[in-house]
Order: C-alpha cells, then sequence, then structure tokens
C-alpha cells in the first residue's frame, strides 16, 4: 500500500468511519418536477430521464412532502430520506428539528420565473401552516451569453413598494442584474428575484416549498392565469432592498481549491474543484454533496455530474480523485 493511502486509511480508522452501516455514503435518486418554464436541459446536460421537455426543477437532496428523495443503495435502499432523518437521527449527528433542514435542487428555467419573494421563518410560520421560511442561494451553473436575473428592487421604502405593485410599475420596481456562469448570490427572505431564462443553477436552501409570485407577466397555464399572492408579498418584501453578502474566501487542499461561499444562520455552502486528488473533511455532523461538472470517484466510488449524495455523521475523511467539481453544503 502507497504511503499516501496508508495515511488516509487510518485517517478513516481514527474518525470511526469503519464502523458500521452510518459509514456508508447516502446515495440519493433525484425527484423532477414540470413547470411552465422548464426545459430539456436536465436531460441533455445531466442525463437524468426526466418526464418532459417542460422539466424545471430537479429536487437532487430532499426530505420535503412535496418531494422526497429515495436512498438508491445500500441498506436503506428504496426508503425516503425524510424516513431516514425520522427513524435514524444519529446518521445526521442527531441533530435536532422535526424536519431535514435543507433542500438542494436543480434549476432549468427555459423561460422565466415569476418575479417572486419568499418569508422568513416567522411570517412562515404565522400564515403558512407552520413552515419553515425560505432563504436560499444560487450557484450559476450556466447562462446565456448576455443573460440577467432579477435581484431586489427600486422601491425607496414599504409605501412605495406597495404603490410600485399595486401600479404594476414592474419597469420601475424590478432590478435586474448581469449574470455568467460561476457567479454566486445569497437570496434573503424579503428580496424579490427571478431566474431568467437560459439560466441554469443549483439552489441551495431552507426545507420549505413557500414561494409568494408578485408578476407573472400575465401568462396563462391551462388558459388561466397562474396564482399571485400579492398581498403576502407587499408583507414580506423588504425596503429598501439591501445586497446579501457572500464570502468567496478559498483554501487549498491537496489537488483541490475549496471557496466557502456564503455562511448564514441556515446553512454553509462550499464549491470544491479538483483536478487530481484530495483528502477532504468538514466539520459538521453531515454534508450535503452535489457533483456539478466531471467526474470521479470519493472513497473509489465512481461519481459524475448529476450525482447527489448526503455524508453521514463520523464518516471522517474523504478520498476524492478526479476532474469534477462539487457544490457542498451543511446546515448551521
Amino acid at each position: 500500500m502507497a504511503a499516501g493511502q496508508q495515511i488516509f486509511e487510518e485517517v478513516r480508522r481514527n474518525s470511526g468511519a469503519e464502523k458500521g452501516f452510518a459509514m456508508e455514503l447516502i446515495m440519493l435518486k433525484p425527484v423532477f418536477k414540470q413547470m411552465i418554464w422548464g426545459g430539456n436541459r436536465l436531460g441533455t446536460d445531466f442525463g437524468y430521464e426526466i418526464p418532459g421537455d417542460n422539466t424545471g426543477e430537479c429536487w437532487a437532496i430532499s426530505a420535503h412532502p412535496n418531494g422526497d428523495c429515495e436512498i438508491s443503495e445500500g441498506e436503506f435502499a428504496g426508503k425516503t430520506l425524510s424516513w431516514l432523518w425520522d427513524n435514524h437521527r444519529e446518521l445526521f449527528g442527531n441533530a435536532e428539528g422535526d424536519r431535514f433542514p435543507l433542500l438542494i435542487k436543480i434549476i432549468d428555467a427555459k423561460s422565466d420565473l415569476s418575479i417572486q419573494v419568499h418569508p422568513d421563518d416567522a411570517y412562515a410560520g404565522e400564515h403558512e401552516n407552520g413552515s419553515l421560511g425560505k432563504t436560499e442561494c444560487w450557484y450559476i451553473l450556466d447562462a446565456d451569453e448576455g443573460g440577467t436575473i432579477v435581484i431586489g428592487h427600486h422601491a425607496k421604502n414599504h409605501e412605495e413598494v406597495r404603490e410600485m405593485i399595486e401600479g404594476k410599475r414592474w419597469s420601475e420596481f424590478i432590478r435586474e442584474v448581469p449574470v455568467k456562469k460561476g457567479d454566486f448570490f445569497q437570496i434573503n427572505p424579503g428580496c424579490v428575484h427571478a431566474i431568467k431564462g437560459g439560466t441554469l443553477i443549483l439552489e441551495t436552501q431552507q426545507n420549505s416549498d413557500i414561494t409568494y409570485r408578485v408578476y407573472d407577466y400575465d401568462r396563462l397555464q391551462d388558459g388561466k392565469p397562474r396564482q399571485l399572492h400579492v398581498q403576502q408579498s407587499i408583507d414580506v418584501i423588504k425596503a429598501p432592498f439591501e445586497p446579501a453578502a457572500a464570502e468567496g474566501t478559498t483554501e487549498q487542499n491537496g489537488d483541490a481549491v475549496i471557496e466557502t461561499l456564503v455562511t448564514c444562520p441556515y446553512y454553509c455552502v462550499k464549491k470544491i474543484v479538483l483536478d487530481g486528488c484530495a483528502q477532504w473533511s468538514w466539520d459538521r455532523p453531515f454534508v450535503d454533496v452535489s457533483v456539478v461538472d466531471g467526474c470521479g470517484t470519493i472513497d473509489g466510488r465512481k461519481v459524475e455530474k448529476g450525482t447527489h449524495l448526503i455524508v453521514p455523521a463520523g464518516y471522517g475523511a474523504m478520498k476524492l480523485e478526479g476532474k469534477m467539481m462539487l457544490i457542498c453544503s451543511a446546515a448551521e
């Protein structure tokens, strides 16, 4: 055995990574959602078997009732992630909470999403049957040249928010910013936002499915306008708009560059760009991992673009090999 491999095996033993089923990587099957604005890139770019050419969302790591991922292999194959959370909390470091904390999506916007906003925990808890609010962030996997997204608004105060929305003064209200591959945006509750056509993103968010549509371009679905949530939106939009801070700190680990994209009260998100070999662990009870480009291995297990998994509590250091990009997240 090579010296480097001996060191790696010692790290694994010392971390307790050879003690029972808890040391298996938790591999997941995505759930797909067809949307009026969706496309086919989840099929063409990621190789997924999608339900149609209007597939807008891949719920890649999810234990939400509206999309509960199955474990794809190992001792718990066929069980859902929510079942695993409820019945084997030790895999998640005995973390507290009545639900798995995060939801990871890949979103393919062939056309524009509605102009929307999310509530915070307090508002959602009171008005949405105890739901969590929705803090989220976007890593831009791809974007059309010259593309934009909506982040924020131009209203000076809350009263002007109401006036602009009720007066349908959308060109004055909406704040668009340029977007390109590799950009990153943190979107806090109360921030007006929208993904625009030609954009492919990985979204990390609280485990919530609460979205308030402010405006939907007057388009029809099945001959009818989609539901708007004007009053709820006015209630929760924060004014004036203040961009959320992101971090962008980096470190080198073997042949990997690890960038911390953001740390907020709900999650920390890191990007790993690997070209070779690295041994990596994170001091969190469990870690969500999405392979968003390239291919390689994790502890000898083949992974590729579109693979999603959870590293359970106590797993210890992972040996990463290959040429690939990972987006990793952990609840705070």
